[in-house]
């Protein structure tokens, strides 16, 4: 699986004192990379041999749906992503649709981005890809996740050169006792997405939600204010 556990010592040995006024997204920072560094050593405690298999099992979900939302807000804050969703609300391109799932399921995890990563790995999207295989990994839904850790295999077999806004090395794996076929992926850092921006743009989707059961759509404006998802 994805990375290799690090003791507190590890964790520790890269801290560095601040230089400066501290501002909320400082702070939000810090909190997000201390949590992903004891995560990490709690994952990999968990996840030892000699844990019993329905506990292994929670934390791989666990840990799944924490890596998604790790990549899904790397995404969100791509420098690409706001030209991305303009030509996806213009043209339906998929490399937008990948940007615009993300927001999605930062926002509300059963809010449709499925639909949108299923139409961006479609157009051989790895990062689409990975996503659902994530998704599906978080759920439980071990067939599904299996299916897309094989669609990741046959692209990274092709060389697939697609759009790729962050760097995540993700690479089919035969070693994995419960899936069989699994992914090895090494994710970016991620910063945390501001809640009120997200509450903002999910509110400009509303008037393109056309009833129970339909796809989230984005609305005209959406990537003009796609730049206060991603504060400097």
């Amino acid at each position: 699986m994805p990375r290799t556990p690090r003791t507190i010592n590890d964790i520790l040995s890269h801290a560095r004192v601040f230089q400066g006024a501290y501002t909320r997204a400082d702070l939000e920072a810090a909190r997000e990379t201390v949590a992903r560094g004891v995560n990490e050593l709690r994952w990999g405690r968990a996840l030892d041999d000699a844990a019993p298999s329905p506990s292994r099992s929670a934390v791989r979900h666990e840990r799944a749906m924490c890596d998604l939302r790790m990549l899904s807000r790397a995404v969100i804050r791509h420098p690409g992503a706001a030209g991305r969703v303009t030509a996806f609300d213009d043209r339906r391109e998929p490399d937008g649709a990948l940007a615009f799932a993300c927001l999605l399921y930062v926002a509300e995890p059963e809010s449709g981005a499925q639909f949108w990563w299923e139409y961006a790995a479609g157009a051989g999207s790895v990062t689409g890809a990975l996503c659902l295989y994530l998704l599906h990994l978080s759920r439980g839904e071990l067939r599904d996740a299996r299916h897309w850790a094989c669609q990741i295999g046959d692209l990274h077999d092709l060389g697939w050169d697609g759009y790729m806004p962050v760097d995540h090395r993700a690479e089919r794996v035969d070693a994995d006792p419960l899936l069989g076929t699994a992914v090895r992926y090494v994710l970016p850092p991620g910063r945390a997405v501001p809640e009120e921006a997200v509450r903002d743009a999910m509110g400009r989707l509303e008037a393109a939600d056309t009833g129970p059961g339909s796809v989230p759509q984005p609305t005209a404006d959406l990537a003009v204010h796609w730049c206060d998802l991603a504060p400097a």
